[in-house]
């Protein structure tokens, strides 16, 4: 844990952009009536491929309104 402690301040704003992005992405991803792709893939991106995914999703996978 020592090793860990001079590296919290920088990687707690990253893990709540991270959590932030995701979140916000998968709410988006429920209330939009279409995505370019499937639903469910959509969402495995965004869950595991951390703060790329919600991007990739925000420039790409949005569909139509």
């Amino acid at each position: 844990m020592d090793a860990i402690r001079p590296y919290i301040p920088f990687l707690v704003p990253v893990i709540l952009i991270q959590l932030g992005l995701m979140v916000f992405a998968l709410i988006d991803l429920a209330r939009r009536p279409a995505a370019n792709g499937p639903r469910w893939l959509w969402a495995i991106i965004i869950i595991l491929i951390n703060i790329i995914g919600p991007i990739l999703y925000f420039l790409i996978g949005r569909g139509e309104e």
